[in-house]
This record gives structure tokens, C-alpha cells and sequence, in this order.
């Protein structure tokens, strides 16, 4: 007979620290918590109580991190492996049913960690196969039933799992800990508004693709027909082509510091047979500087930069960059000109990034009208209790002279 599985240890919040817990926030900060009863180990199953003892959730314990606790279910059952199957089918279900984005040749995201109450995991797809990161060190070591779960649901031909760069040092992980299920080719071409790009998941950035901007690509292409349009932060050239091919521009200068993302920008634009991008390989401040001071203008200015915010102790200094950034845009950006602009840092919320553009508009003396106020596509669904689900922002501002 089998020996029933010892009771999981039990975290105790300190007063006044459950009532987002409650309302379904996935994240236990070590601060929030008062105390252990037990001996958890790394990775190991808890249940996460109020201070006068009410059950609050169930979750994941990891000592080595900032979120010590992350919170997967409300009812007080098992972390089991038919639980992480039916997360996952959900969140397929989503895609494929509601969402109609499982076609032959798409790219989109999977898995979109907390807003799929999976918080740690991330998973894209393109065309047949996945790519997995794991930013929990406690989801990494459950990775063979989650890997199992994810090709039964979508017959992928291969998955690459590994953990995510970004934090792995905060949770504990080996970025060389990757694993390969099934076949993976060397490069896989996918389908996007109706453009081809050619996606390196083995070495490119997170997990090949920004699948996050894809309506907004579309978006800011509306307002590129017969206009100069300049994309900064170009990587592999998703707006920049969108304005081209579907916004009909006159010229496009793309702007991105990596010569690997700018070889691959240039072959997306020769697969599909767009001629009126340019490719420069620069840092983007000088980049701007240079050609305000030889007088260039453009009619557009596209600015999607990577996250200036990845804790809290960076929103300061973050603020500061996207204002520096966002008046230089505006520097080359002509009278009555449309400035496309993004944030994909979390911990800026929308009113903070609409101040960034109020200080633009008092420092460059210009009228700044804000026609749109976008976010990530419908792939990566808001969690309503978890704010920070909600990180991407794209603005599009008519600039006056």
C-alpha cells in the first residue's frame, strides 16, 4: 500500500498581506510572508494562509526568490499532473476556439505565464513547433509533465524548453538546462499579417519573435502611407515591413544595435520582396542625435526599445530613459508627424507612460495628441487581479510643430 504524501508545508502571510492573494494575485512576496511551518525545499508544493489562519491558495516555494511563493490554485487540491494538463488545455482552448489563431504557419504566444494562471511559463508557437521558457525554478523541475501536456494538446512536431535568461540568476537557474523534444529545425518561417519572417528560436532573443506586437504593427502601419518612417528598436523588422508592405511608405530607415537581428530584418525584407527598407546598425541615442544635428525629419517615428524596468528599484531610472528617448524621437519627427511609441516594461503602467508624454510635449514645446492607446495582442490576456499582466502600452501621438 502507498504511503499517502506528507501534508505540504504551510506559509503563514503576515497581517494585512493576503487580500490581493485572495483576490487571485499569483505572486507571494518573501516580505509578505510571517512564517514557515515546515520545512519546504526548493520547489516543493505549499499552502499559503492568512495570518488568522484561512486558507488562501496553493503554490510553489522557491528561497532563492524575490516571489517567494507562486500561487496556481484556489481550492485546497494538488499541484498534480492532471492540474498542469487542464491549465494547460485551457489556455490552448483560448487560442484555438476563441481566438482562431491556430492556422498553418502562425506564430503566437501559448502560454502567457499569469495571464494563464501559469505563472513562471511561457510558451510560444510557430507553425508546428514550441518554444518554452521557465522563469520558475519550481516549474522547471515539474518540466517533463508540463513538456508531456503540451505536445499530447498541439502535436508539435518539436519543443525547445529552456529557462529564461532574464531571470535566471534571481530564480535559481541553468541557463544551459535546455532540452529538446522531437525535431527542431535550424530556422522555421512563419506567417504574420500576411508578411513571412524567418524566426532563429535557438539564438535569438527570448524566444525568437515579439508575437506581443502584432496588431500593433498593423496599427501603425494605417498612418505610413507615402510618408519617411523611422523604426528604432527595429530587431527583425516587424514594423519596419508593416509600413513598407502594408502602409504603403514612402522609405523606411530601421534602427537596431544588433548586426544578428539587423542580417535577419534584411532577410525578412528579401523574402518578401521589400526594397524601400533601410538597415542601420547603431545605438539609438547616437543614432537620433546624429540625425537631428544634420537635420533629417521623418514623418513617422516607431519606437519599441526593450524593457527599462525589470524591478521596481529601476521605475525611477526608467521613467527618465523613456522621456530622454521619446524627446529625442520627437526631435527628428516633422511637424504634424505621428509618433508610434511602446513600453514593455510592467512596472510602467499606463498613466506613468501618458506623463512621459506630457513631459515631451512641455519640454519640445509641441502640441501632443494621443489618437491611440494600444497593448499586447489578444494572445497574451490581461489577468484582472494581476495588474502586471497588463505591460505592454503602445501610443500613437500626432506631434505638432
Amino acid at each position: 500500500m502507498t504511503a499517502p504524501s506528507p501534508a505540504p508545508a504551510k506559509v503563514v502571510l503576515k497581517p494585512k498581506r493576503a487580500r490581493p492573494l485572495f483576490a487571485g494575485h499569483p505572486w507571494v512576496f518573501a516580505q509578505s510572508i510571517g512564517r514557515i511551518d515546515g520545512s519546504p525545499e526548493p520547489g516543493d508544493e505549499v499552502v499559503v494562509v492568512s495570518h488568522e489562519g484561512a486558507f488562501v491558495a496553493r503554490g510553489l516555494y522557491n528561497p532563492a526568490s524575490a516571489i517567494r511563493v507562486r500561487l496556481y490554485r484556489w481550492d485546497d487540491a494538488p499541484l498534480d499532473a492532471p492540474f498542469w494538463a487542464a491549465r494547460l488545455e485551457s489556455a490552448v482552448r483560448l487560442r484555438r476556439d476563441v481566438l482562431k489563431l491556430d492556422a498553418g504557419n502562425s506564430a503566437y504566444r501559448l502560454v502567457f505565464s499569469e495571464g494563464d494562471a501559469l505563472s513562471g511559463l511561457t510558451v510560444d508557437r510557430y507553425d508546428r513547433w514550441l518554444v518554452v521558457l521557465f522563469s520558475s525554478l519550481a516549474l522547471l523541475r515539474r518540466r517533463d509533465a508540463i513538456l508531456d501536456a503540451l505536445r499530447e494538446l498541439t502535436a508539435a512536431e518539436g519543443i525547445l524548453a529552456r529557462p529564461d535568461r532574464a531571470v535566471a540568476k534571481e530564480e535559481g537557474l541553468d541557463v544551459g538546462d535546455v532540452r529538446i523534444v522531437g525535431t527542431l529545425p535550424d530556422a522555421i518561417t512563419v506567417v504574420e499579417n500576411g508578411l513571412s519572417y524567418q524566426v532563429d528560436v535557438l539564438q535569438g532573443q527570448k524566444t525568437g519573435f515579439y508575437c506581443d506586437q502584432r496588431d500593433n504593427r498593423r496599427a501603425v502601419a494605417r498612418y505610413c502611407e507615402g510618408k519617411r518612417v523611422l523604426d528604432l528598436f527595429s530587431f527583425t523588422g516587424g514594423f519596419a515591413l508593416n509600413a513598407a508592405r502594408h502602409g504603403g511608405a514612402a522609405s523606411v530607415l530601421a534602427v537596431d544595435s544588433s548586426a544578428p537581428a539587423l542580417a535577419a530584418a534584411r532577410a525578412n525584407a528579401r523574402i518578401n520582396a521589400i526594397a524601400n527598407v533601410d538597415f542601420e546598425q547603431g545605438d539609438v541615442p547616437r543614432v537620433l542625435e546624429r540625425l537631428r544635428a544634420a537635420g533629417e525629419r521623418f514623418d513617422v517615428v516607431i519606437c519599441d526599445p526593450p524593457k527599462y524596468a525589470g524591478h521596481a528599484r529601476d521605475l525611477a531610472p526608467a521613467l527618465g530613459a523613456y522621456a530622454r528617448l521619446n524627446r529625442a524621437a520627437v526631435g527628428v519627427l516633422a511637424a504634424d508627424g505621428v509618433l508610434a511609441t511602446c513600453s514593455c516594461s510592467g512596472l510602467v503602467d499606463r498613466n506613468a507612460f501618458r506623463d512621459v508624454l506630457a513631459d515631451v510635449a512641455e519640454q519640445a514645446r509641441r502640441p501632443v495628441q494621443i489618437l491611440e492607446q494600444r497593448g499586447q495582442g489578444a494572445d497574451h490576456p490581461v489577468a484582472a487581479p494581476c495588474p502586471e499582466t497588463d505591460y505592454l502600452k503602445c501610443f500613437i501621438a500626432r506631434v505638432g510643430g
